[in-house]
């Protein structure tokens, strides 16, 4: 078979570490199956793995990959030769390949495995902080010693261990794509100057780097999306110009469909013309998705330049202590009584700080969740008789956290009737782990490869270089819009949303349902228009960009997240709910596409 005639069919049987522990055995029955790939990590995940090695210098990487993933079914994975490539190694690659390979021997087996280390970078760090690295913002780095320093490293090391002979490749924190990249590159044999085909399978690593999410998860028209309880995890099938198709496995639920894997192409994406990764950057504004057949989509489009001379990095660090608690209130006028609850607590434990000569809190939160308080100016009142007060509260120091930890039990008996004062008894105080994302040039970030006694240095593990501009998109002639009499229709009528986050930025990409409708989207959903719809949660700037081959538009929202992920005390520190909210923005629509 020719490299142009070739196919490679790779699953994508994680998207976070936590997913379901149904994605492997489902992807194992599908036919002529090459890798399965697993996708773990992310920047809450890195703070997690890194209390992880604090407390037990063994621990470190994901531990679910070895126990859940892999030990129960490696036996059938090595017996029809399917290899297996994932980012599990975290923190502590060594660690998580010892633990496998101790699993592996107790039934008899003796995979080839390979690890890709050199992403660690806090043997480097103070060197580099004396030198004045600063963050993306220029800075300074935190005086504190920090918990973990990583960079964001590219493919070449996993497909230079694939060509090792490597049965199971596992990585640390490389880009998520990059287990696809480096997947396709070895099979393919790509240069790595084609840029076209390193953002095409940047784009498939994408798609399927969130498991579910690609066949039907999170879907706008969840509705349409059966059998959510054996919902299949996706598969793609790989050509040499990078396009692919994807697929799930027979007899599982979910939904295979253009515009639900149009979501997924643009979440947690900011600019789509610039999509930056350590190999390639990537322009995805030209990229299509078509209906095959059922149950096939073709995603093609995807274009490439030339990466940077740098890495990103992150780095975490504990500051300070947090705490969030939850309490039931129902009955007569529920939200009232959460909201004179919460202020009792925290001026009752504000006097107790004060009493004993420690500040106040550095932060806090009260969410009424049953009333739609995320929406803020855009809540319904709606009558309610039973809602959750949340309470979130941050401190320097873990005592000053502890009378609130403490009081809140009294509410139960002291403050408003029909009050459950805890859902799982005393709610424990957290670490705050704070991410600082820095950059650093490529040629100081070697790349080792090892497998058994063999071992490849990569000096230089992604090319580096100047980024073009991307090119100039030929500008189509506006689509009229009816000239008729228009109603108030929202957001949803006409599209899909789906939002992701990146640390404390958000994005939200919102699809065309018919390309006509663009448009007037394009007219009334304003970068300025979504800055003031989520003017109470985002105190960044919004930018608006164009993605015409899936007509859509992707907004990005900066500092919108509280600090986002663990740093944040928001109940939704991810943003998952702001394309749903945004779903609800009204919109002037011709009387004719109002049905």
């Amino acid at each position: 078979m020719t490299h142009s005639a070739k196919i490679v069919r790779i699953g994508g049987a994680s998207g976070f570490w936590g997913d379901s522990a149904i994605a492997t055995p489902q992807l194992l029955t599908v036919p002529g199956l090459q890798y399965l790939v697993y996708d773990y990590l992310a920047e809450t995940t890195m703070s997690i793995l890194a209390r992880a090695r604090a407390r037990d210098p063994q621990l470190g990487y994901a531990t679910d990959f070895v126990h859940a993933a892999m030990a129960p079914h490696l036996a059938e994975i090595l017996r029809r030769g399917i290899r297996v490539v994932a980012n599990a190694g975290g923190l502590n690659p060594q660690a998580c390949r010892d633990a496998l390979q101790q699993a592996a021997a107790q039934q008899g087996l003796a995979p080839r495995i390979a690890v890709v280390s050199g992403d660690d970078v806090q043997p480097q760090f103070a060197q580099w902080c004396a030198a004045g690295l600063t963050d993306l913002a220029g800075q300074p780095v935190p005086t504190t010693e920090p918990w973990s320093a990583n960079v964001y490293t590219g493919a070449q090391g996993i497909a230079r261990a694939l060509a090792l002979g490597a049965d199971i490749v596992i990585a640390g924190r490389c880009v998520d794509s990059a287990v696809v990249v480096g997947t396709l590159a070895h099979e393919f044999g790509w240069d790595w100057t084609d840029w076209d085909r390193l953002a095409a399978a940047t784009l498939a690593g994408h798609v399927i780097e969130c498991g579910a999410q690609a066949t039907g998860g999170l879907f706008t028209d969840w509705q349409r999306v059966p059998d959510w309880d054996r919902i299949g995890y996706p598969v793609i099938d790989c050509a040499h110009d990078g396009s692919f198709v994807l697929g799930k496995p027979d007899h599982t639920g979910g939904l295979v469909d253009p515009a639900a894997v149009a979501e997924q192409i643009l979440y947690e994406v900011g600019d789509p013309a610039s999509y930056l990764m350590p190999d390639v950057t990537c322009d995805f504004r030209l990229v299509r998705t078509e209906l095959l057949a059922p149950g096939q989509v073709r995603v093609s489009g995807a274009r490439g330049r030339a990466p940077g001379s740098h890495y990103k990095g992150n780095a975490t660090w504990q500051d300070g202590f947090q705490i969030s608690l939850m309490m039931a209130i129902r009955g007569l006028d529920a939200p009232a009584k959460a909201r004179r609850t919460a202020d009792a607590l925290l001026a009752r434990t504000r006097a107790m700080l004060a009493a004993r000569g420690l500040p106040d809190y550095s932060e806090t939160v009260v969410e009424l969740l049953g009333c739609e308080s995320q929406y803020g100016p855009h809540a319904r009142a709606l009558p309610t008789r039973e809602v959750v007060l949340r309470i979130g509260a941050r401190h320097a120091q873990a005592r000053g956290l502890s009378f609130l930890q403490r009081e809140c039990s009294s509410a139960g008996t002291s403050m408003a009737a029909g009050t459950r004062s805890s859902f799982s008894g005393r709610v424990d105080i957290q670490p705050v782990v704070k991410v600082f994302s820095f950059l650093v040039p490529k040629d100081q970030v070697p790349m080792l490869v090892t497998l058994g006694d063999a071992q490849a240095l990569l000096a230089h593990a992604a090319l580096s270089g100047e980024t073009p501009a991307p090119a100039a998109l030929p500008q189509a002639p506006p689509a009229a819009i009816p000239d008729e009499p228009r109603v108030t229709r929202p957001l949803v009528a006409l599209a899909y949303a789906r939002s992701g986050d990146k640390g404390d930025d958000e994005n939200i990409g919102v699809i065309a349902r018919r390309p006509e409708y663009l448009p007037l989207l394009r007219e009334q959903l304003t970068a300025q228009a979504v800055r003031g719809y989520f003017a109470h949660l985002v105190d960044g700037e919004v930018e608006r960009f164009e993605v015409p081959g899936l007509h859509a538009l992707n907004f990005l929202l900066h500092a919108a997240l509280g600090g986002g992920g663990v740093a944040s005390l928001r109940s939704d520190p991810l943003g998952k709910s702001y394309a749903q909210m945004l779903l609800d923005f009204p919109l002037a629509v011709p009387q004719s596409w109002a049905s």
